[in-house]
This record gives C-alpha cells, sequence and structure tokens, in this order.
C-alpha cells in the first residue's frame, strides 16, 4: 500500500512541471494524473490490503469523504491555482511521506502493532461477522476468472465508464465553460467554487441518506438525472444566470453519483482478490470514458457553449442510468432468490471460494 501511495506523489510532482521551458510534455502529464484515482479507490475499499474497521454498508463513506474533499479542492483549486504552480516539487512531500508509511502504516489487520490483543480480536470478530476483510486469503487465478466472468463486475465499470465521461471533462474543463458564459479568466475560476462546494454538499448528503435507507442504486440513479437535468439546462438555455444554474446541476450531480458507484463493487464483491480485480477493472474501464471525454471537449467543438459536447454526455449519463438500474433489478432480484432458496450444507472453506455467488450473501442494493 504505501508503493501504491507514492504514485499521487509523483504524479503532483510531474503534472505540476509541464511549462514550456523543459517540463513534462502534456500527454505524460495526463498518465501521471491517471495515477492518482486507483489508488486511492483500492486502498479505500480493498480491505485486504489495509487496516479497516470498516463494515460492508459503511464503505461507502470513506469513498464519499475522499470525493467530497476533492470537491472542495476542485472549488479552491482556481484560487490556489498559481500559488500552487510556484511550489516546485510539491509531490515530493508525498513520496517522501510514502516511503515512510513502510515503517509505520500496518497492512494487515492481524499484524497492526498498535491494536491490543482484545482490540485486535474485537475487530477481527466485527470483520468476520460481515464480510471476508479479516480472512487470510491467498492469491488464486480461480478468483481472478470469477471476477472477469461474472456480468455484475463489468456492470460496474461500465456504470463508472458513464459516469466518468462527465467527471473528467467537467474537472478539466469547467472553469473554460463558466468563461464562456461571458466571465473573465480570473472571474471564472471564482465561479468554480459554488458548484464545486454545492457538489460536496450533495456528496455528503447522498452519502448520508445511502445510509439511512441501506440502498445505493436509486441515489445513484437519482444523481444521474440530476446530471442529465444540468445538461439539458446548459443545452437549451441561453442566459448565463440560467447556464450558470445548469452548471451546479451537472456539477452535483455527477460527483454524487460518481462518489456512490466507485465503493459499491467494494460492498458487493466478496473474495479479497476478486474484489481487487473488480476495482481495477472498474478504473480502467471508466478512465476509457474519461479519456473520451476529455477529448470531446475541445475549442473545435465548443460552438454554441459546448453543446455537442453536452449532448453526448446526456447519452453518457443515460448509459450509466441503465446500467444501475439493470444492476438494481438484477442483484434484487437475486436477493429475492436466496431468501427463498432452501439452506445449503457447505463448508467453510467453499464458503469463501464461492464469495458473493453462495446463497447465504446478500447484495447491497
Amino acid at each position: 500500500m504505501p508503493r501504491l501511495r507514492n504514485q499521487p506523489g509523483i504524479s503532483s510532482g510531474h503534472s505540476l512541471d509541464t511549462g514550456n521551458d523543459g517540463g513534462w510534455p502534456l500527454p505524460w502529464r495526463n498518465i501521471c494524473i491517471l495515477c492518482i484515482l486507483p489508488p486511492v479507490i483500492f486502498q479505500s475499499i480493498c480491505q485486504c490490503t489495509n487496516i479497516d474497521v470498516w463494515i460492508r454498508r459503511e464503505r461507502h463513506w470513506r469513498v464519499a469523504v475522499f470525493f467530497g474533499g476533492a470537491a472542495l479542492a476542485g472549488a479552491f483549486g482556481g484560487i490556489l491555482a498559481y500559488a500552487i504552480g510556484k511550489m516546485d516539487g510539491i509531490g515530493i512531500l508525498t513520496v517522501v511521506v510514502s516511503f515512510a508509511a513502510f515503517w509505520f502504516v500496518p497492512t494487515w489487520s492481524h499484524s497492526a502493532k498498535f491494536l491490543t490483543e482484545p482490540e485486535r480480536e474485537c475487530l477481527l470478530a466485527r470483520l468476520q461477522a460481515d464480510s471476508d476483510a479479516a480472512d487470510k486469503e491467498k492469491f488464486e487465478w480461480y478468483f481472478v476468472r470469477q471476477a472477469l466472468s461474472d456480468h455484475l463486475v463489468w456492470g460496474y465499470a461500465f456504470l463508472f465508464h458513464g459516469f466518468a465521461f462527465a467527471l473528467y471533462s467537467l474537472s478539466l474543463f469547467l472553469p473554460t465553460i463558466i468563461a464562456d458564459l461571458g466571465f473573465q479568466t480570473w472571474k471564472a475560476q471564482l465561479m468554480t467554487v459554488p458548484p464545486y462546494s454545492f457538489a460536496a454538499l450533495l456528496i455528503w448528503l447522498a452519502a448520508w441518506l445511502s445510509a439511512k435507507y441501506k440502498l445505493r442504486a436509486p441515489f445513484i440513479i437519482a444523481s444521474a438525472v440530476l446530471g442529465i437535468i444540468g445538461y439539458i439546462v446548459l443545452i437549451t438555455t441561453k442566459t448565463a444566470g440560467a447556464q450558470y444554474t445548469g452548471v451546479h446541476f451537472a456539477t452535483a450531480g455527477v460527483y454524487a453519483g460518481t462518489a456512490l458507484l466507485l465503493s459499491w463493487p467494494g460492498e458487493n464483491v466478496s473474495g479479497q482478490t476478486k474484489r481487487a480485480v473488480s476495482v481495477a477493472m472498474q478504473i480502467t474501464i471508466g478512465d476509457i470514458g474519461a479519456v473520451a471525454g476529455v477529448l470531446i471537449y475541445r475549442p473545435n467543438f465548443s460552438q454554441h457553449n459546448y453543446r455537442k459536447p453536452h449532448i453526448i454526455t446526456v447519452g453518457y449519463l443515460a448509459f450509466a442510468v441503465a446500467v444501475a438500474s439493470w444492476l438494481w433489478f438484477w442483484m434484487a432480484r437475486e436477493n429475492r432468490r436466496r431468501d427463498r432458496a432452501l439452506p445449503t450444507d457447505v463448508d467453510k472453506v467453499e464458503k469463501a471460494r464461492q464469495g458473493d455467488r453462495h446463497v447465504e450473501y446478500r447484495y447491497q442494493l
């Protein structure tokens, strides 16, 4: 895990050094930036590699806190951009801390030195009662094949693909979109603060409601619909005030839905190796949508305030709604089928190998 934490630091250092005076070229910068999200999400929901006290239904809070912070960082990024740009080698600090993490960050609940034995027993009992997070699972290709052959794993991946198209294009081009509404460049940077702040609040509200009602799918779908409404407002209106309202809806919907969907495989995929592969697939396939989004929002497509890119984004979010609806329908039906099924006499080892396919397992809808 400390090795994974190295990537954001290296990415930060490289992405800042992108000037014309011998800095890193833009393609390399983009590759470095793409290294930031996977280790963060992997650390947040793959408990097989990190000390944790979070059970399945709580894991979405970790991603919600991270994404809410990311939204707030976006809110104040424009204000701090100049100062941070002058901080040569800022990524080195993260790299140094990550190397130190080799010595003081535990990689397994069983070996955490800061826990007393009663605390360790309590933690492991809590995790064992809920999931496989406390098991000592060895790597087997069998679990990799399980992930690759599970249509739900592919569903989580394509769900993020739909959202990622909007997420990354918003993150990169929101100041430009706002500037096209008639604001000057520095004002456009400041005008990104309210949409991102609103997005952070909606992320945490959606996470709280999702925990309260023990549901993920309806809030992911509702977030996508809110994003679609925002883009429709951007497409159909011409006044700056109406379009700025659309920006708020689009940003909040896209960010809130992404925060919830990224934790979904961590809550529903059982088997540590299978879960790790599912997270990798989700981020990889999702980032293909991100690449497409960045390529679509270019100056030669900026006519009529990016009308065509906005329409394409609506299509991607509608695709995400369809995928989330299918996942919700299938898992709800499967839970009902398993409720009616007779209990089976399967030993603990075989039950662990079956993972989320076992009849006693219930999906988080």
